[in-house]
């Protein structure tokens, strides 16, 4: 599961970190409590057709977290879109057809999840890599065409994504890290180390199938040195958005 992260790094590290490039100029600010239908970075590969032969090109865009179908009526199927199942991608309406041809990074420093207490009680918990190392996960996105917008005017499309998520990986004597998890949610999002986004990323790959075991199989090693702290209970309201919320503080329970 994975309904809030962090995304603080400037848009400059994040294209020199993917040795990516910029269509148009955006402006992502930093965020240390990203919610749904929030516009967060992605990274994709697409062929781009020139005069000599097609190239591939790696561009940094902005998404709307939450992919809403190309078929969609209206954006606001999107809220509830912000995760992939990864057992099921292969057959859902919703993304069957993004994981084929429309494959993704989404950026993150960590991300949140919450653990139940007596009664109504919850404690936060911010999961992230050690060191200064940030998170990929595995995405798709999707565009949607809004038929209130004339062509050619602006929000005429819009650009969505969502997280690829799997089975907590159970805990064994490598590590206390997915014992930790598994405490807080039985889901996690996919992350990927460098050669595993080359593949998911690659437009000419065609066997979806095997890209998604792929990214499933590597969930482990890429998720070894996690780290799970227990952080404040502001971050449970999205107004509140600072370097403060990932501070750790005593678990209450």
């Amino acid at each position: 599961m994975c309904g809030r992260y962090v995304m603080a790094r400037a848009v400059g590290d994040l294209l020199a970190e993917f040795d990516a490039e910029l269509e148009d100029e955006v402006t992502i600010p930093p965020s240390w409590n990203v919610a749904p239908t929030d516009a967060v970075p992605i990274v994709l590969e697409r062929l781009v057709e020139d005069s000599a032969a097609p190239r591939q090109v790696r561009q940094l865009h902005v998404a709307r977290w939450g992919l809403v179908p190309s078929w969609a009526k209206d954006p606001g199927i999107g809220s509830r879109m912000i995760n992939a199942r990864s057992e099921s991608v292969l057959e859902k309406p919703a993304f069957r057809k993004a994981v084929q041809s429309r494959r993704c990074a989404v950026p993150a420093d960590g991300y949140y999840e919450w653990k139940q207490g007596p009664g109504n009680s919850k404690q936060p918990y911010y999961v992230h890599p050690g060191g200064e190392r940030g998170l990929v996960f595995a995405g798709l996105y999707e565009w949607w065409k809004d038929p209130s917008v004339p062509e050619g005017e602006p929000g005429r499309w819009l650009l969505s994504t969502s997280i690829l998520t799997a089975d907590t990986p159970p805990p064994g004597t490598e590590s206390t890290i997915f014992g930790k998890l598994t405490e807080l949610h039985d889901r996690v999002p996919l992350p990927m180390d460098k050669a595993t986004m080359e593949a998911w990323l690659d437009p000419q790959a065609d066997d979806a199938a095997a890209l998604v075991d792929l990214v499933r199989s590597g969930v482990k090693d890429a998720a070894a040195d996690w780290h799970v702290e227990s952080v404040g209970k502001e971050v449970g309201n999205v107004r509140n958005n600072g370097p403060e919320l990932i501070r750790p503080v005593e678990a209450l329970f």
